[in-house]
């Protein structure tokens, strides 16, 4: 059925009674102490073509609008919308019109830092091989597939104010995706898009943020921190999950990356920095201290007892486990997954001869020896990976305070710090950044569907960090698409083609 224009140039009025609207029933939202933006589809906008595919859209976008009354950051808390110009015109593409078209919400954030909402011309995928053509955004094909985009910035680690305090610590960046999803369902009234199916989607910390969108809709956590920024009284839960390699469950992720790299001993680590709001990634090479090999080794033996307790079961119900050496039936469920991207690879036609740690017999790949994995993969990350003892990485700096830049967030980096005077995070803040602990766990509303990769060459995380919230997705009935891309480094958006074939998929059986 066409939706008649008018729909969608009612007053602001209306838009304001009508924007919690939703089909999904939940307890009101308390409503801010000021009103959130307005949105208005007729105004402040500028049409653009978007081409992808051999495919050219025009769209209105809106760059630069602000989701929250009270900013902390203006500069960073706003949002890119696209919208197909067709749909403001009782157009459809591919089938979708103004009141189906999902909503796709892509996030830009890498390494927990600062992120500006996605554009068209941007691209998170990899970079071209000489001499070709650079593939197109998500952003980009999303809208020449019908879907609108609502791209959003968010608030991270190295922000700071005029005053000295620190604004962009955690959960600021949760707390503004969560703001702008309410931006877009207060707003439902007059935007077209279906605001019963946002599907998020980022890469590394970005694909732990989608994972956290995903996993903590309309937690009463957030709610405190998201009145204070005057955001919409509307809901935060989403419909989609689309991560990927994404660097989560943090105060446990320590123990994870030693249990897949603890015997490697050598290393090539990746520095980061930003530039142009993009982070950029140097590689240096070394090798473990004697200090740091006892570390990895306390980490290491320490993980088996951390699995075991979330009582994980394989999709026969089997319980997947492991024994104080990190052996066991989780083991065996993590090789089974790389071995069937390993077979995939192979029965694509893909020379595996010199993977010595496959044993490959009449054209299967039977097994796998995951300790040479992981030396051939190559440790990258110092142990502790996370929370350094040095208070170092990121994700130290991540879990600061509004007065200090670094914290840790475990106990075992607490007990083994090397700086003194260190604080550490409190828990109820660690455990808001994790989805794990909003699965089953808590009064939150879980994303019914999620796609999870993580590329067997990955070495920012464990593979048993995905398989972990896989695993624990699927058993709590939620529809997850887990794989394991073949020689895949650190990296997302790299098959759009089959996201986007994913996205029709669920989106269709929502219709």
């Amino acid at each position: 059925m066409m939706i008649p224009r008018r729909t969608f140039t009612m007053s602001l009025l209306a838009a304001s009674l009508a924007g919690a609207c939703s089909s999904t029933p939940m307890t009101p939202t308390p409503s801010p102490a000021s009103p959130p933006p307005p949105f208005d589809p007729e105004r402040g906008y500028q049409r653009r073509e978007v081409s992808a595919g051999g495919r050219t859209v025009v769209v209105r976008a809106w760059e630069g609008l602000a989701y929250v009354s009270r900013p902390v950051e203006p500069q960073w808390q706003v949002m890119n919308l696209y919208i197909p110009e067709a749909y403001f015109q009782d157009g459809q593409i591919d089938g979708r019109t103004a009141r189906t078209a999902p909503i796709f919400l892509p996030n830009s954030i890498g390494g927990y830092m600062p992120a500006k909402p996605g554009t068209p011309e941007g691209r998170n995928g990899p970079p071209p091989a000489p001499g070709q053509t650079p593939t197109p955004s998500a952003i980009a094909v999303a809208l020449t597939r019908g879907l609108v985009v609502a791209s959003p910035g968010a608030r991270g680690r190295t922000l700071q104010a005029a005053d000295g305090t620190w604004t962009g610590k955690a959960p600021a960046a949760i707390v503004d995706l969560k703001a702008a999803v309410r931006f877009l369902r207060h707003h439902d009234a007059v935007m077209p898009g279906d605001t019963a199916r946002i599907i998020s989607n980022g890469t590394s910390a970005g694909g732990a943020l989608s994972a956290l969108l995903g996993a903590s809709g309309n937690s009463p956590d957030h709610e405190e921190a998201l009145r204070a920024l005057g955001a919409a009284p509307a809901r935060d839960d989403i419909f989609a999950v689309s991560a990927y390699c994404p660097i989560t469950n943090l105060e446990n992720a320590d123990a994870a990356y030693e249990w897949q790299f603890g015997h490697a001993h050598d290393y090539r680590r990746i520095e980061m920095s930003m530039l142009d709001y993009q982070v950029q990634r140097r590689e240096v090479a070394g090798t473990l201290t004697a200090d740091q090999i006892a570390l990895a080794d306390a980490l290491k033996a320490s993980f088996p007892a951390y699995l075991n307790t979330l009582d994980l079961r394989d999709a026969a119900g089997r319980p997947l486990r492991l024994d104080a050496h990190g052996h066991g039936s989780f083991l065996d469920h993590v090789k089974s997954l790389v071995i069937a991207s390993a077979q995939q690879a192979l029965d694509a036609g893909a020379d595996l001869s010199s993977r010595r740690w496959l044993r490959i017999a009449s054209g299967r790949v039977v097994d796998l020896d995951f300790d040479a994995y992981g030396l051939a993969a190559t440790r990258m990350k110092l142990p502790p990976a996370f929370d350094g003892v040095a208070l170092d990485t990121g994700e130290n700096q991540l879990f600061g305070s509004s007065r200090l830049d670094k914290r840790h967030f475990t106990a075992f980096s607490m007990q083994h710090s090397r700086v003194v005077g260190a604080q550490q995070a409190d828990e109820r803040t660690v455990r808001m950044m994790n989805p794990m602990h909003y699965i089953g766990r808590s009064a939150a509303t879980v994303a019914p569907h999620w796609r999870i990769r993580h590329g067997t060459m990955d070495r920012d995380t464990s593979l048993a960090v995905p398989v972990m919230l896989g695993t624990l997705l699927a058993q709590h009935g939620i529809d997850m698409d887990l794989a394991l891309p073949w020689d895949r480094p650190h990296s997302g958006d790299y098959d759009l083609d089959a996201l986007f074939a994913w996205i029709d998929r669920v989106t269709a059986v929502a219709r």
